[in-house]
């Protein structure tokens, strides 16, 4: 198969470019402007991700359906002195315009604000909306439940606007905030198209500059960024098409953005190394054969022959490699389908989308545009001429050298197996120990940059309208007065509660009660425990349901815990088979899915250092939110478990292709190690900087995604790949290839080699 692919790019490069340039074009657009004037960006959701059947989730949506008002917008007013009788009059004056106007728009229930009230400012209602210092006030909008979508954008964009310009009306130190779920939603949204811009001007130019030193020339270093820009826009087309069919977080577009970004880069690599070898190789062949028949070198149509031959064993190799290499990459991401909660099965369905989008750039843009250049890749770089570059590009720009600093590295290794072993293995547990002490959470605005207004919003109440913040914990108990009550009395005998709210009717047959617990972190240990406690009650007591940040995240590590074993079963079962089929051993897969668990965990170890315990908060500019968020461990695990497989499919088909001409083991580590190594270190550094270009952003979740994953690729691709796979498979010999006789059987029927 791979052969006839090779064959026919060569063949039609023209038409599958083209095919290409109208596939990357027609997504883009679609993706930017989408269809009905609604983009990829204007169909994103965000906020808490929540686990569906869940508790808390069940009791978020009771509160949903017996709600009497729709959805809310607030104001915050600062910089007013609403002790000074003489403003007062002009300050109601503009309330008053302010209520006609809002109370005019379609879709508007309900306004609330200290001026509404009989005493005004001094009423004793006002409290909770007047601020402590006396320098500022609330106003509330509440719009009609049950409004059809149209009207419910139109009432909440004309309201965002007036609320906006009345501070401008009350004086000129007055300023004010607008917050609400929707403007919440548009600020994450925003932050992720901004980040992703970002993480593209840094990445994709630094990427280039490396692969222009790697390949010595800008013509085959451009040629996997082109493949890249191909998958990134067919990416983008392919989420707007997902968010007909699921509810898409925005965080999703970022995370398999990044992904698609970095494998197609990857693979890039791969395929132009290779052509590159084999070109050399084939047009050498053609010489021997034309010396041999004294004739002259081919020429016309006859002298695409070596690019044909070169093309077919590009794609029957290295093809076959990447192909391989993602659908291991692919299961290992599909196994979040698995997962309850939605957010981890968007990121499962979209990240495999884009991995296949990115194998098939890799597979037929890129070889396509290798084609068009065909003998030309052969030639040396003008970049080689400069004094400055001709060394490092004499070094790095041509095809790996039987012997170089990798064989010599595996060499070392050889030597010392065991000593290498046990220093990789306590280097990699020593990073590994911060997850002793992991928090998991499921943060909101905490993920907002510290200087969002946004944040400002929540900053500001919590600091001048302590009744108006929200209690930490919320019970919403089906039951009357007097059991609810009772129930309240319960909880407020619970070890770390430090008050609980009066209970607020929800519907006819619903209680509210708000619970404070005695920290200021809603979701740390000791909210948890309360939720825990709550819980606890269950007995003879009225239904409940506890909900609130402590709540969620309880539920939603538990729906982890509970999806695990399937997803992790699933994922290690495809990928032994997977493995065992490409080498027939069955000690290689073992060893590879034992290496990489120690890697992730070491890989989260030092995330969880830096972002939990907030080492380098100063040097990425980010505040700890007191945890990795829950679904950054799930993404991180899946998708750093396939990029170091990625890097395990590189590795061990070279050793197994070399171990498969001569069976000598330790010749073939050293002989795998020099022709991938400086392919695998090149793909790492590139795709190091994809996920570090989108650290630049300023989304917290986004961060946390990329320095874990760019530390993911950085530890595997140096400690494990270079020292502690060479060491293991020196251990191990002739073992390496070992199976029983059955499954030998097994593997020379079905094996995936080339």
């Amino acid at each position: 198969m791979f052969d006839r692919l090779g064959r026919g790019i060569a063949r039609h490069p023209k038409i599958i470019v083209l095919i290409w340039l109208a596939v990357t074009v027609t997504s883009l657009v679609l993706a930017m402007t989408g269809v009905g004037g609604q983009g990829l960006f204007d169909r994103l959701n965000s906020g808490e991700p929540r686990v569906a059947g869940s508790e808390s989730d069940r009791g978020r949506d009771l509160i949903a359906q017996n709600a009497v008002a729709g959805e809310q917008l607030s104001l915050v007013v600062q910089g007013l002195d609403l002790t000074d009788a003489e403003s007062l009059p002009e300050v109601a004056r503009a309330m008053g315009v302010l209520h006609t106007n809002v109370l005019a728009v379609d879709g508007v229930g309900e306004v609330m604000d200290p001026f509404v009230l009989p005493g005004g400012v001094q009423d004793p209602m006002a409290v909770g909306l007047v601020s402590q210092a006396q320098d500022g006030f609330l106003v509330t909008v509440s719009l009609v439940r049950g409004l059809d979508d149209t009207t419910e954008e139109t009432a909440l964009g004309e309201v965002t606007g007036l609320l906006r310009g009345l501070p401008e009306h009350l004086g000129p130190e007055a300023t004010g905030i607008v917050s609400g779920a929707s403007l919440m939603t548009e600020a994450v949204v925003g932050q992720v198209e901004r980040d992703l811009a970002t993480g593209e001007i840094v990445a994709l130019p630094i990427s280039l500059l490396i692969m222009v030193i790697v390949f010595g020339g800008f013509l085959a270093a451009g040629m996997p960024l082109a493949g890249a820009l191909a998958s990134i826009a067919g990416g983008l087309g392919g989420l707007l098409g997902f968010t007909y069919f699921i509810d898409l977080d925005s965080v999703v577009v970022n995370v398999v953005t990044v992904l698609g970004l970095g494998l197609s880069i990857d693979y890039g690599l791969l395929i132009v190394s290779r052509y590159r070898e084999e070109i050399r190789a084939a047009v050498a062949e053609e010489v021997l054969a034309a010396e041999g028949t004294r004739s002259r070198r081919p020429r016309g149509k006859r002298a695409d022959a070596a690019i044909t031959m070169a093309m077919r064993r590009t794609m029957a190799t290295a093809g076959r490699t990447i192909t391989f290499s993602a659908v291991i990459v692919a299961i290992s991401i599909a196994g979040l389908i698995l997962f309850r909660p939605e957010i981890l099965r968007s990121l499962g369905a979209a990240g495999v989308s884009v991995v296949v989008i990115a194998l098939l750039s890799a597979l037929t843009l890129v070889p396509a545009l290798l084609a068009l250049r065909g003998r030309r890749m052969m030639k040396p770089s003008t970049l080689a001429r400069v004094p400055g570059l001709r060394v490092l590009i004499g070094k790095l720009g041509e095809v790996a050298p039987d012997h170089g600093f990798f064989s010599r590295l595996a060499t070392v290794v050889q030597r010392r197996p065991w000593l290498v072993l046990l220093g990789v293995t306590a280097i990699l547990l020593l990073f590994a120990s911060p997850l002793l002490h992991l928090q998991m959470r499921n943060s909101t605005l905490e993920l907002l940059p510290s200087d969002s207004d946004q944040r400002d919003f929540v900053s500001v109440i919590r600091a001048d309208y302590p009744l108006a913040v929200s209690p930490a914990i919320e019970v919403l108990v089906e039951a009357d007065a007097q059991g609810a009550q009772a129930f309240a009395d319960q909880i407020t005998a619970l070890p770390d509660v430090l008050s609980v709210d009066p209970s607020t009717p929800i519907g006819q047959d619903y209680l509210l009660i708000g619970v404070r617990p005695d920290t200021p972190d809603a979701g740390g240990p000791l909210a948890t425990q309360v939720v825990h406690d709550i819980r606890d009650l269950r007995g003879d007591t009225p239904d409940y349901w506890v909900i609130g940040q402590a709540a969620n995240q309880l539920d939603f590590n538990g729906a982890l815990v509970e999806g695990l074993p399937w997803a992790g079963g699933i994922v290690v079962l495809a990928t032994f088979v997977l493995l065992f089929l490409m080498t027939g051993s069955l000690l290689v897969p073992l060893k590879a899915l034992i290496i990489n668990l120690l890697s992730l965990t070491a890989s989260l170890g030092v995330t969880t250092s830096i972002f939990q315990e907030g080492h380098l908060s100063g040097l990425l500019n980010f505040t700890s939110a007191g945890g990795l968020e829950s679904y950054v461990v799930a993404v991180v695990v899946a998708f750093g478990f396939g990029l170091a497989m990625d890097y395990e499919v590189f590795l061990i088909a070279r050793i197994k292709e070399a171990y498969d001409l001569d069976h000598d083991n330790d010749a073939a580590v050293r002989t795998g190690l020099q022709r991938s190594g400086r392919i695998i270190t090149s793909a790492a550094l590139v795709i190091m900087v994809v996920f570090a270009g989108f650290v630049a952003g300023d989304l917290l979740v986004i961060e946390e995604v990329g320095v874990a994953l760019a530390i993911t690729v950085l530890i595997d691709a140096t400690l494990v790949r270079m020292l502690l796979v060479p060491a293991t498979m020196t251990l191990l010999g002739h073992w390496n290839w070992w199976a029983p006789k059955p499954l030998r059987r097994l593997h020379q029927r079905f094996a995936i080699t080339h």
